[in-house]
Parts: C-alpha cells; sequence; structure tokens
C-alpha cells in the first residue's frame, strides 16, 4: 500500500502526485556539449556557486526518454511513470570542488515535475520530443551505429525552446568519457513564502547537492553535435545559446535516488 508521501495527502496515498522514495529512473539520453557566453553563465549561478575558471562557460544539453518507478511496480502506470525531459547543466564550482547546476528543465509529466521540485530541479512543463529507436528494424527506426542521425526537440507555452541533433560516429566502450559523469549536480531549492511583508524570506532556500545510487551506463555513442537555443517570447534560455558547440552523445542510463546532501540552507525564518 502507498504511503502519503507527497501532495494531495489523500488517506490511502493513491492520489499523490508523487510517492516516497526510492525512486529508480531508467531513459534513452540524447547529449550536446557546448560552450555558452561567460556573462551569462555567471549571471545564472545562484550564491554559493561560482563560475568555473577552468570551463569557458562550458556545458551540456540533455534529452531523456524516461521511465520511473518507485516500490509499488509503478512501471506498470506508464500513463503516469512514463516521461519525457529537457534540461541544461552548466559548469561551476562549489568551494573548491567542480560541480554542475542545472538552471532549466521542462518536463510533460505532473508527477516527475513534484519530484524534481522536491529535488530542487527548477522543473516546468514543456513537451519533449527525440528520435527512438526499436528492435524491429525499419527506416523509421534509428538504428545505432555510425552515421545515424538522432534528434530531439522542447518547447514551451507552444514555442520551441531547444533543438539538438547528433550524427553517431563512435562507440564510448568507457562511459566515464561522458562529461555529465564528471561533476556532481548541484541544485537549488527555493520555495518561497506568500504572508504579506515575507516575501523576502523563503520557506526553503537549500543548496543541495544530488545523490545517485547505482548509476549505470549502456550502449553509448559518441558522434557531432549540433544545438539551437532559439530566441522566444517571455523566456531567458536563449541566453545560453552556444557560440560554440561540442561532440554529442547517445546513451541509456539508469539510476535510483533515496537520499539528498544540504551543502549552504539560507532559509530564512518566517
Amino acid at each position: 500500500m502507498p504511503k502519503p508521501y507527497a501532495i494531495p495527502l489523500s488517506p490511502r496515498g493513491l492520489s499523490n502526485i508523487a510517492p516516497p522514495p526510492p525512486w529508480h529512473y531508467s531513459g534513452d539520453c540524447l547529449i550536446v556539449e557546448f560552450w555558452a557566453d561567460v556573462a551569462a553563465v555567471a549571471a545564472i549561478l545562484p550564491a554559493g556557486l561560482a563560475m568555473d575558471p577552468n570551463s569557458a562557460g562550458h556545458a551540456v544539453a540533455m534529452f531523456v526518454d524516461w521511465q520511473f518507478t518507485g516500490e509499488n511496480d509503478e512501471l506498470l502506470e506508464p500513463a503516469r511513470y512514463q516521461y519525457r525531459e529537457f534540461l541544461l547543466l552548466v559548469d561551476a564550482v562549489y568551494d573548491t570542488q567542480p560541480v554542475a547546476y542545472c538552471p532549466y528543465i521542462f518536463v510533460d509529466n505532473d508527477s516527475s515535475l513534484m519530484r524534481g521540485l522536491i529535488q530542487g530541479f527548477p522543473k516546468r512543463l514543456g513537451a519533449i520530443h527525440q528520435t527512438r529507436t526499436f528492435a524491429a528494424s525499419s527506416p523509421a527506426s534509428a538504428i545505432v551505429k555510425p552515421g545515424a542521425r538522432f534528434a530531439a526537440t522542447a518547447s514551451t507555452a507552444g514555442q520551441r525552446i531547444a533543438r539538438a541533433e547528433v550524427t553517431l560516429t563512435a562507440k564510448l566502450d568507457d562511459p566515464s568519457k561522458l562529461s555529465l559523469t564528471s561533476r556532481p549536480l548541484v541544485n537549488l531549492r527555493h520555495f518561497p513564502r506568500l504572508a504579506a511583508g515575507q516575501h523576502d524570506k523563503p520557506a526553503v532556500h537549500e543548496l543541495v547537492m544530488s545523490v545517485m545510487d547505482n548509476a549505470n551506463f549502456a550502449d553509448a555513442w559518441a558522434g557531432d553535435g549540433q544545438l539551437s537555443l532559439p530566441v522566444v517570447d517571455g523566456e531567458e534560455i536563449s541566453d545560453l545559446a552556444p557560440v560554440r558547440v561540442g561532440p554529442g552523445y547517445r546513451v541509456s542510463m539508469s539510476y535510483t535516488v533515496t537520499d539528498l546532501k544540504t551543502l549552504l540552507d539560507k532559509t530564512q525564518a518566517g
């Protein structure tokens, strides 16, 4: 029987947006490395993080087709626990440790959105799609081999905010060569107060580091990457548009979440 964890706190826990941890994830990823304007990266970093002087604005765009489960066979509820995601990660430094920070992330599922907010990911709703591959060979199934092309797009509020394309060149025998495996991920958990006179005293304001257990990478391929973050009304993600694009990757990954590490707690008393 599910336990009440996230709102709505229904009596039997069946209506909760997100079940309690552990949270298990498996997905196919399309990734493009790029370099953004250094000033734009500096402007997006929260207090407690600093620019990485060795990265020169290095960042990663990531599209993922996810499947999720908790401890109650949630994967058998695909309408609720399958989702797609697009996010950016920028290089930063916490104290002297190189880290990655997530300034923008979009998903198409409310359970994923809630789990992300709990972890500190600033998730918003969007529409994300990417080229898929299937076991049955067909022109409609992109075959994972040299020369194969995979693309992904993301949009929000009816506007396209990102498009990526990767042309595969070679398989990676060592997934540690993926840039996203080399830096721990840091997020900002922030929830404001509405009470008059306390708008500048958030109920939660914490710099946190993600704890990802049993991370596994499979069928990792490198290739030539393309990425665009077009200017659209009401969005600032294009401030991080590439000034240079690096390699792209396609990889399957999985991990489990049961914990979170607090680095800085700047929550102010109400």
